[in-house]
């Protein structure tokens, strides 16, 4: 009973943020009269799916993570509601939403949680400032090299986290937590993330062209392959952690 409990926690908290963060990405898209083909949560073998007016909706097994497919994100193409053919700023507000969302989200329930615990909105405003400088503070380290490796969390590292959580208040202020945590790594400029994307498109904005399809595939390819051998490698180091 108890791994099925774990087992149910880790899915609705991993599916709510994928959700909410693909939601971001594809709100703004609609909003920007972008094509949409595919809206999926979780990657891999369908669990269901259904055709929408337009977009095609699924669930898929692998819940670490989600899609938006739109007209025009991979190959460019020639229709006015193709990815690439819309200006820059819309394709930049479309790319950076899901973090933003992702991060909103994490600092309002943060907030709200401070709030219930300790009656004082004076006091809540202050630690949402202090957990806002923490962040500020982390990432910091990681562009000054000073980062530690040992404390690298992976999905196996955080299933463990969530699993471990005793009551509702916990669970939804490690949601809080894990949801920023996920905003803010989005946004760093690695190719395969979305920040990586948002470069891509500033370098366009400032040539005032795009790069040719073949680096831009290049980049993103070499980007996903470095980003996965670090999954792999802190999913690793949280094996060892918990054995």
């Amino acid at each position: 009973m108890n791994f099925i409990i774990g087992a149910l926690k880790i899915i609705f908290l991993l599916g709510f943020l994928v959700l909410i963060h693909e939601g971001g990405h594809f709100l703004v898209a609609k909003l920007c009269k972008i094509y949409v083909k595919e809206f999926s949560i979780g990657f891999g073998p369908k669990i269901i799916s259904w055709q929408g007016k337009e977009t095609k909706y699924s669930i898929r097994w692998i819940f670490f993570g989600g899609y938006v497919d739109m007209l025009g994100e991979t190959e460019r193409n020639e229709s006015e509601k193709a990815f690439n053919n819309a200006s820059i700023p819309k394709r930049l507000a479309i790319v950076a939403a899901g973090a933003i969302v992702n991060i909103i989200f994490g600092l309002v329930v943060f907030f709200i949680l401070i709030c219930i615990a300790k009656h004082d909105l004076f006091f809540s405003l202050k630690q949402t400032g202090v957990f806002i400088l923490d962040i500020f503070d982390s990432l910091k380290t990681i562009f000054t090299g000073n980062l530690n490796m040992d404390q690298m969390v992976g999905p196996v590292g955080i299933s463990e986290m969530v699993v471990k959580t005793n009551g509702l208040f916990n669970f939804v202020y490690l949601m809080s937590l894990i949801s920023v945590s996920l905003g803010v790594t989005n946004l760093l400029p690695i190719p395969a993330l979305d920040g990586g994307k948002i470069v891509i498109l500033i370098i366009e904005w400032i040539r005032r062209k795009p790069l040719s399809e073949d680096v831009e595939i290049k980049i993103q390819m070499t980007g996903f392959t470095l980003l996965l051998l670090f999954s792999l490698y802190v999913t690793y180091k949280d094996i060892l952690k918990i054995f």
